[in-house]
């Protein structure tokens, strides 16, 4: 399973000089490398949702930064849309390689720490590989596939004891991590199996499981807010929650989540997640997944209120309060309000102009909530295949000069501070509205990630 050795000699004598250097090699860590086609000028590093650092390339596309008196633990980088995490010790020198062409494939450590890291690499490169394995184990009967899945965690505690047979010197900290890596992915894909395999056979229950099915349960805390950014385990534990609450009756095969499953949900989240900043988490994604995902302005007010019941994160609420609102300011079947956008020569325009006679989506966003080149994907993708539709961009926040480079610039804008739409958009998350010819909007808060946008879309391209 292990990553095989990559030549690296310009960060390894980067790393040599580092070594040479350093008076606080005890206590700080030293985070680098080179980044190949790279998407921005700029690598971000956090720690759980905290920006630690920004680092910035240089001619040659290198970058190096220090972290002053920094704690062992969990970390992830961003570069573009891409991220990954690694796990940091004090004294570490940990340098990087990659290709943004294939991120994660191409991504290579050295230096101190690397080895550690390249495995947790090599951890979710394998992970994404067993996609296609389970497409095949979740047709099997669930005894059958309890023998699959038995033998495949096997195989992970032989690498994990292997690696810290031959790895004495690496933390506690750091073992737990590794077996996390290696084995939560599996126990996540467990959890899900019986709303799969329930939809493969198109029947409206879930398979019964004897006993034994969830053992590995025993062995699981749910109350680690410090993972609660790493995806192994807050995946499993989301798709635990879930299981648990498909288990209350709710039907598998329903298309979207029913308002009764989302209020359900909530309170599994509240009954099995016991630390504060965990529930607060998963309550929030909750209510904001779930009300993207139906693509309507439709609100359902008893989980919302269910929510403001168990959250106890006053921001979250204040965040909920404000998407309640925005939702109910723009109405079906009527005509849009009149706001100004700015275009990027800086020239004022009545939206009634701009989008008159035509039918037109109109995306807001901002740079905290969605990145360029998920916009730049989707936005290809959508006006190939809805022709009869004008797609324009609108930047509610953030830098007034920066625009979308590869998005046609005749399609972009921003909102000036004035702009009458900022009363619709105090929550600031991304949002989209579909007008028709007539001006009337047809759907007044659609997310460009849902299924469910793609009626709403196809009518509107045909009239």
């Amino acid at each position: 399973m292990m990553k095989k050795v990559i030549t690296l000699l310009p960060i390894l004598f980067l790393v040599i000089l580092i070594g040479c250097n350093s008076t606080d090699k005890n206590v700080d860590i030293y985070f680098g490398g080179k980044i190949i086609n790279p998407k921005n000028n700029h690598v971000i590093l956090y720690s759980m949702e905290k920006v630690i650092d920004t680092f910035f390339l240089d001619t040659t596309n290198k970058f190096i930064g220090k972290i002053n008196k920094a704690n062992e633990g969990l970390y992830y980088f961003s570069h573009g849309n891409e991220n990954q995490h690694i796990y940091l010790e004090p004294g570490d020198s940990l340098m990087l390689r990659l290709n943004t062409w294939d991120f994660d494939e191409s991504l290579v450590f050295a230096g101190k720490g690397a080895e550690r890291n390249n495995i947790l690499v090599d951890c979710f490169l394998e992970t994404e590989k067993e996609r296609n394995l389970f497409y095949e184990y979740n047709q099997l009967e669930p005894a059958n596939f309890k023998l699959k899945v038995d033998s495949l965690i096997k195989t992970k505690l032989v690498t994990y004891n292997e690696y810290i047979k031959t790895h004495s010197f690496e933390t506690f900290g750091f073992n737990e991590i590794l077996k996390i890596a290696l084995t939560y992915p599996i126990y996540s894909r467990i959890e899900k199996y019986p709303i799969i395999h329930a939809k493969i056979t198109e029947e409206n229950k879930l398979p019964k499981v004897d006993a034994s099915f969830y053992d590995y349960r025993k062995k699981i805390k749910k109350d680690n807010d410090s993972l609660m950014y790493y995806p192994p385990y807050s995946r499993y534990i989301r798709n635990y929650l879930y299981n648990e609450t498909f288990n209350l009756g709710h039907n598998p095969l329903e298309s979207e989540y029913s308002s009764e499953f989302t209020l359900d949900l909530l309170n599994t989240i509240n009954e099995k997640v016991s630390t504060e900043s965990s529930k607060n988490a998963f309550l929030r994604q909750t209510v904001i997944g779930h009300f993207y995902n139906k693509s309507s302005c439709s609100i359902n007010l008893e989980a919302f209120n269910t929510f403001f019941k168990l959250s106890t994160n006053e921001k979250d609420k204040k965040l909920i309060t404000n998407l309640i609102d925005d939702s109910q300011s723009i109405v079906i079947n009527e005509e849009l309000p009149q706001f100004s956008i700015t275009d990027y020569a800086n020239s004022e325009h009545s939206i009634s102009d701009v989008i008159k006679d035509q039918n037109t989506f109109l995306f807001f966003w901002s740079p905290e909530f969605v990145s360029e080149s998920y916009i730049v994907s989707r936005f290809q993708y959508l006006s190939t295949t809805y022709p009869n539709i004008k797609f324009i961009e609108i930047k509610i926040d953030g830098d007034k000069n920066k625009r979308i480079q590869k998005l046609d610039i005749k399609n972009q804008f921003y909102l000036a501070n004035n702009s009458a739409a900022h009363d619709f958009l105090t929550c600031k998350m991304p949002r989209s509205i579909l007008v028709n010819k007539k001006g009337k909007v047809v759907n007044g808060y659609a997310s460009i990630s849902s299924t469910n946008l793609t009626p709403f879309l196809n009518d509107l391209n045909k009239n």
